[in-house]
């Protein structure tokens, strides 16, 4: 179903009082607005094949897309937006792209790829500099609280924790 009439089926049933699936809008740490491809925007643009094996902020962009789970990822180059399809689950943020101190203590913060690490070959997000640097007062018990925590929030809308 192309971008046009999935929005026209969207507002037909909402103006029934039927409801869409969210797409995993919850579970995504997403720009608002769609892209091209029809989906939000993950990862604020940047390509997270490049952060994770190179460990370098790389700005994706529009000519190379690619879609999982209903969020759009942008890469650096056609190679690298291969290599995230061919495995999505070794490139794409932990906690859905959210704060992993924010999720380690039940919320949902924006995570700014400006405050990140890789840590065993997996990418944490962060919302600031001061929240990055409390991450690193105990980077093994912040993950495994936000590992726990994920589970029970995921679903649930950021403003409703």
């Amino acid at each position: 179903m192309n971008l046009t009439r999935t929005l026209l089926a969207a507002a037909l049933l909402g103006a029934a009082g039927l409801t869409v699936p969210a797409l995993a809008a919850d579970e995504y740490n997403t720009s608002s607005g769609l892209t091209a491809a029809g989906a939000p925007l993950g990862l604020h643009g940047i390509d997270p094949v490049a952060f994770v094996d190179l460990g370098n902020r790389i700005d994706g962009t529009a000519r190379h897309t690619a879609v999982h789970d209903g969020v759009a990822y942008y890469f650096g180059s056609q190679e690298a937006m291969e290599m995230f399809s061919a495995n999505p689950a070794a490139y794409l943020p932990q906690n859905g792209g959210f704060c992993t101190f924010g999720v380690s203590v039940g919320k949902k913060f924006d995570g700014d790829p400006q405050f990140a690490a890789v840590i065993d070959d997996k990418l944490y997000l962060f919302l600031n500099e001061d929240i990055f640097r409390e991450f690193q007062k105990d980077e093994a018990g912040t993950i495994a609280k936000a590992a726990a925590n994920w589970d029970k929030i995921r679903t649930t809308p950021a403003e409703k924790l």
